[in-house]
């Protein structure tokens, strides 16, 4: 949705066109991983009336530095969890989550051309520090999953792979660990805006609907 919002006010064309392809792309993306998550074991207990991001997400992007490092930095990490659920030995994820790393790779080549070129050392370090909090600390569920072999990579070796992906070391975060919550994976309260929420699931284009939900033939 944040890509979305960028559709028409990025620094060129193509960057809007790249910026609503890649919105489409992890919508769908959001979709797949969804329907494997009601799946799985426990599936049913998921409640469809919740919805967690990272901070990063809470509020609508100002400046075109946040996008680029949200490209770069989050998506990449978010990329890098997709490939060790990929790479663990629960099949329903192995034999979904191909295609999305395909896909994906366009994406991370994208951030890393614009970290190039755009000045986002502030939004940068603030991305990093969101994809470490989501990435969770070290020994918890993540490390957890990984030795029982439902995923490819624990927390060190996620850390170090975003490293070598992006081509330097992660900053000093300081993250508060006793704050973290394994729900929402963040050390903070909130969410995103009730605007954006509105769009995520529908309810905002209901006003341009007719009464009863009804087609207007004209």
């Amino acid at each position: 949705m944040r890509y979305a919002e960028w559709c028409t006010a990025a620094p060129s064309l193509e960057a809007d066109i790249a910026a609503a392809a890649m919105g489409l792309d992890d919508l769908g993306h959001s979709r797949v991983l969804y329907g494997c998550l009601k799946e799985l074991p426990d599936g049913e207990s998921v409640d469809e009336g919740t919805y967690t991001n990272v901070r990063y997400l809470d509020q609508p992007w100002t400046d075109w530095s946040q996008f680029v490092a949200a490209n770069a930095v989050l998506d990449t990490a978010f990329t890098l969890m997709i490939e060790s659920l990929a790479g663990g030995n629960v099949e329903l994820l192995r034999s979904r989550l191909r295609k999305m790393l395909q896909e994906e790779r366009y994406h991370y080549l994208h951030g890393r051309s614009w970290l190039r070129e755009a000045p986002a050392r502030d939004a940068v370090v603030s991305a990093w520090g969101e994809a470490l909090e989501w990435f969770g600390p070290d020994g918890g569920d993540v490390d957890q999953l990984k030795k029982a072999g439902k995923i490819a990579l624990g927390v060190p070796e996620l850390r170090r792979s975003l490293e070598e992906k992006l081509e330097t070391n992660a900053p000093s975060a300081g993250i508060a660990w006793d704050r973290w919550n394994p729900i929402t994976r963040r050390t903070s309260e909130g969410g995103i805006d009730q605007g954006t929420l509105d769009m995520l699931q529908g309810l905002a284009e209901k006003r341009y609907m007719p009464a009863g939900g009804q087609r207007v033939e004209v």
